[in-house]
């Protein structure tokens, strides 16, 4: 598959009046084809298992990214949501790193994040760049930080890694409270409410302490599901 066949393939959906509404919404100056996030998904997924090694995967997901095209864009962020890539995932993990400037866009941002939330959690040791990215002036890139965490909050019995990358997160998410940017109020809260759902004690903790930082929206989603 080449990125050439893969737009084709994109193309063969489109949907015009679905995709001026789409171009509304989003506001970001590019193409929109109109199509589904179930079809997006499901052509990424055949080319994912259809690629012969990871940098035939690697040279699509730049092809697609470079069209510029809002769903093309989605679908490359979808390559890499494979849980293991054997041997090593490293050129999947160079994309995704030197992608994340690139942001624009929370849809965007977050098909990336899905892939890159597999990466992270295979190599937790990337959590180093991560904490360079809470320091980025491009707030995409902050953000960044917060929802390629996410699957450490998920376990209601963490692993020491996932503990410290909890604690890690924490951290940053106490450095970056009076950074009132709405998307990066919105990302900290997010993290925090799923944190809430099993580990309530250490949510309501970091609250306590440094929930009058936040704005009131982002406390309230942060507490939404602790007692």
């Amino acid at each position: 598959m080449t990125p050439e066949e893969a737009l084709a393939a994109l193309q063969a959906h489109a949907d015009p009046e679905k995709a001026a509404a789409m171009a509304a919404y989003h506001k970001a100056a590019r193409s929109y084809l109109g199509l589904s996030n179930e079809i997006t998904g499901a052509l990424a997924t055949e080319w994912r298992k259809a690629s012969p090694d990871h940098a035939h995967l690697t040279a699509l997901a730049q092809g697609l990214w470079e069209s510029d095209i809002f769903e093309a864009r989605i679908a490359a962020g979808k390559l890499f949501i494979q849980a293991r890539m054997r041997p090593d995932d490293h050129l999947a993990w160079e994309w995704i790193n030197q992608t994340v400037p690139q942001f624009d866009s929370w849809a965007i941002a977050d098909a990336v994040a899905q892939g890159g939330q597999k990466r992270l959690v295979q190599h937790p040791t990337r959590l180093d760049t991560l904490e360079g990215w809470t320091n980025a002036e491009h707030l995409w890139t902050r953000r960044a930080a917060f929802t390629f965490t996410l699957p450490f909050v998920k376990s209601r019995h963490p692993s020491a890694v996932e503990q410290a990358a909890r604690a890690r997160v924490l951290d940053w998410a106490a450095r970056l409270a009076d950074d009132h940017a709405w998307f990066i109020q919105k990302a900290i809260a997010w993290w925090l409410r799923d944190l809430s759902k099993h580990a309530p004690d250490t949510t309501r903790a970091w609250l306590d302490t440094h929930g009058d930082r936040l704005k009131p929206f982002a406390f309230k989603e942060a507490a939404r599901h602790l007692p």
